[in-house]
């Protein structure tokens, strides 16, 4: 009894080691996409195509990385991580803002054209619930969408094919850009309460007609949860890789756009800080130390990286904007 006793332990231990090694491995985030350009019968790039591109890629990486959708799991070990369920959903967001900026913004000329109906139904069906693993499943959504995506590409880059296109305009760019902000804002906001803060309302500040529906208190103490703050820090490390994919793909897409309004460095400097957020996290774990303490914070440190990219996109923003 005693031996089958020991035996039992020994195996569990087994086991333990394997899923642990497996949970390791499943957590390695995705290497940054480089942008794909096909030219047309002029040697010209195809405006629209490195965007849609990475949008594509963007997606299949996701799916097809080690472990695959790890976010829908119900099964060890993918039931006991969070942090790469966490990089997934910040990308997914990012894939969701792009798409639906494409459904609304770059392939339509004007705000009376029609929507394309290849994107359409992509962006509805990158709006699952991306835990769902019923049918139908997050990943089914999201392959389907993949095909979707490549139907309006491929009709796109067909020049026999006026139906499908992407329209490279600065307005169009900018209104991907004021989601970006949006974005950017948000995870900027989370990751600087790792620590805690005292925040004054300014939510009517600048327009003294300003009302809101119910009254809110003049400051109040904010503070990510202990067990959220990984969370929130590998939300924003997945929210970043798949806007550096987008944004290499818009500097090729929208070259004459950005060159007219003198913005490459601009975009390009959006690039570098965005680069900066993936760099290696050589700690087993993510600390959390004070302000100024003696142990380190991760999440003040990508709280730095995220805010400068997006005072860098305030400005891009601020450039394609004047005449």
């Amino acid at each position: 009894m005693q031996a089958k006793w020991k035996y039992g332990v020994i195996a569990a231990g087994v086991v333990a080691v394997l899923l642990y090694v497996v949970s390791v491995w499943w957590s390695v985030e995705p290497d940054v996409l480089e942008p794909q350009v096909l030219n047309d019968h002029n040697s010209q790039p195809i405006v629209g195509y490195a965007t849609t591109t990475a949008l594509i890629g963007t997606i299949d990486t996701l799916l097809d990385k080690p472990g695959g959708w790890l976010s829908n799991d119900i099964m060890p070990p993918s039931v006991m991580m969070d942090n790469m369920p966490a990089f997934e959903f910040g990308a997914l967001e990012q894939v969701r803002d792009l798409a639906l900026v494409m459904r609304k913004e770059f392939s339509r000329s004007q705000s009376q054209s029609s929507a394309d109906k290849d994107l359409l139904e992509a962006h509805s069906k990158l709006n699952i619930d991306h835990t769902s693993w019923l049918v139908p499943s997050a990943e089914s959504e999201y392959r389907d969408a993949i095909k979707l995506l490549k139907l309006y590409r491929a009709r796109m880059a067909d020049p026999q094919n006026n139906d499908a296109q992407f329209f490279a305009r600065a307005d169009n760019l900018n209104e991907w850009l004021k989601e970006v902000q949006k974005r950017l804002g948000n995870l900027s906001q989370q990751l600087s309460a790792s620590v805690g803060q005292d925040r004054l309302n300014t939510d009517l500040a600048g327009d003294s007609a300003a009302r809101q529906s119910t009254p809110s208190q003049a400051s109040m103490q904010v503070k990510t949860g202990w067990w959220k703050i990984d969370d929130v820090f590998f939300e924003a490390r997945g929210s970043t890789w798949a806007l550096l994919n987008f944004m290499k793909a818009v500097e090729v897409d929208f070259a004459d756009v950005l060159k007219k309004k003198n913005a490459e460095v601009s975009l390009r400097q959006i690039i570098r800080e965005l680069e900066s957020t993936q760099q290696t996290v050589w700690s087993p774990i993510i600390l959390n130390g004070s302000g100024f303490g003696f142990v380190a914070n991760h999440s003040l440190v990508m709280a730095n990286y995220v805010s400068r990219a997006n005072a860098a996109v305030i400005d891009l923003t601020n450039l394609l904007s004047q005449g």
